[in-house]
């Protein structure tokens, strides 16, 4: 047994943490005194160069007073905080997240908001009480392993209410003057092995049921990011 198997299971921060997220991720998403750290509106603007306010927006805009948005992971900075609110006091936010020290840190954006649910679960497996207006996944499937995108995707459509909407704001592939895409390789290689799928493969080729929705996909940033939305047939 290696020593760090051995540490999920002493320490209560890496407990039925998946080993990819501890094998990779460790340092940004499960180690307590780092992701502390790290969840600073700073932090996502610099990681997201400058583009988090306009990413989040196309998020919030999605969010109608009285609706049930489940977001599938937390994300840095106040966008929790900020969607629970737009819901209102007619709605109902609901955010998990695989990670103790994520749901922590989430707990505290949410306090005071009794709209809001907070839970720790896998987002490939946790069914809402209720079908849901809207399901967003902010910048989580660069993050999984190919399988886990396909779980991921497939259980966030199965949630979605008639007329609901899946939205989906991640990486893609930069156009070829974008010369940020030079560094994202470069990052990619070393800290995110499993971003680089999201430029060869459509977020909708990862649906078995994508018939049963109709998509849009919008770019921005010369392709950095993709902004894709599944609204579910009536």
């Amino acid at each position: 047994m290696t020593t760090l198997h051995t540490r999920t299971t002493v320490d209560p921060y890496y407990r039925d943490v998946p080993d990819y997220m501890v094998e990779v991720y460790d340092w940004a998403y499960v180690n307590p005194r780092k992701a502390r750290l790290l969840d600073r509106k700073l932090v996502v603007s610099t990681l997201l160069f400058g583009n988090d306010r306009r990413l989040m927006r196309a998020y919030l805009d999605l969010i109608r007073p009285g609706d049930k948005v489940w977001q599938v992971a937390h994300v840095y900075g106040d966008l929790v905080a900020r969607a629970a609110a737009r819901v209102g006091a007619a709605g109902r936010f609901t955010l998990t997240d695989v990670t103790p020290i994520q749901v922590e840190l989430a707990a505290g954006k949410l306090a005071g908001l009794p709209q809001a649910r907070l839970e720790r679960a896998d987002a490939a497996m946790f069914r809402p009480e209720q079908p849901q207006d809207l399901v967003c996944s902010f910048f989580l499937l660069h993050e999984v392993p190919e399988d886990k995108k396909t779980a991921i995707v497939a259980n966030m459509l199965a949630q979605v209410a008639p007329g609901g909407r899946a939205l989906f704001v991640d990486y893609h592939r930069p156009r070829p003057w974008q010369p940020i895409g030079w560094l994202l390789k470069w990052v990619n290689r070393r800290l995110e092995p499993f971003a680089e799928a999201l430029w060869t493969r459509e977020i909708s080729g990862y649906a078995a049921e994508a018939g049963a929705f109709e998509w849009s996909k919008r770019t921005v940033f010369g392709g950095v990011y993709q902004i894709v939305v599944a609204t579910r047939r009536d």
